[in-house]
């Protein structure tokens, strides 16, 4: 049993953990809404001084580094970890999947056009560009997917088509099951298929259900899991 000088020890470094997720948290939050918002801003937001982000991070790019390291993590997990046969269905379920890390798709899209971190968030985002093109490949080949164009073009269209719709999202604050459905249907139009044909594979694809409780099943990583168990 831990004594009381070692529970005293231990509690800066609690502190101190907790005050970086609390920054990482308030930068997300302050981001995503003003992508240009500096320290001062993103400090009070997590009710700490700006003196206090110094202890944790060397500036605001080590921050929004720390961030974008954050997200895109959870994004490939999501990308590494998702497959089904159908290859239509395996592009709308990523597209849904996507749609329940909302916060870290728009930070990330946020900062994919800024300087210094365009570089930073393509090579972090590698693995989820792969996974998208692994699927178009596919699909093109079974005669799943629209045939009339380069696999790396038409992958990157879909990309584009479920942040777009993400993106929307955060202006017109369309609810969650709309936006789970929104998505599937923008990224399905953009590989080839009808809004019909969409519509139906996406009502009668049970592994296409809307369910609240998708974000925490699917946004967990190993680590969320060691976190809570600690």
């Amino acid at each position: 049993m831990p004594t009381i000088t070692e529970e005293v020890r231990r509690a800066p470094r609690r502190d101190a953990a907790a005050n970086r997720e609390a920054l990482l948290a308030a930068a997300s939050a302050t981001l995503n809404e003003h992508p240009d918002a500096g320290l001062e801003a993103i400090a009070s937001a997590a009710g700490l001084s700006r003196r206090a982000v110094y202890g944790h991070f060397a500036g605001r790019d080590e921050l929004i580094a720390a961030l974008v390291a954050s997200g895109a993590t959870r994004l490939n997990d999501i990308a590494a970890t998702l497959d089904h046969p159908h290859t239509p269905t395996a592009i709308a379920l990523l597209g849904a999947r996507l749609w329940h890390a909302v916060e870290h798709v728009q930070l990330l899209a946020a900062m994919a056009v800024r300087e210094p971190h365009v570089d930073q968030v393509a090579a972090a985002l590698a693995p989820v560009r792969e996974r998208v093109g692994e699927l178009v490949a596919r699909g093109i080949d079974e005669g799943a997917l629209r045939g009339d164009m380069y696999p790396q073009t038409l992958a990157r269209l879909i990309e584009r088509a479920a942040i777009a719709v993400l993106l929307e999202a955060s202006v017109t604050r369309i609810d969650d099951a709309e936006g789970h459905r929104l998505v599937m249907l923008s990224v399905l139009g953009t590989a080839g298929l009808g809004w019909r044909e969409a519509g139906d594979l996406i009502d009668t694809a049970p592994e296409l259900a809307y369910r609240p409780e998708a974000p925490a099943d699917h946004d967990e990583t190993p680590a969320d899991h060691e976190e809570a168990s600690a």
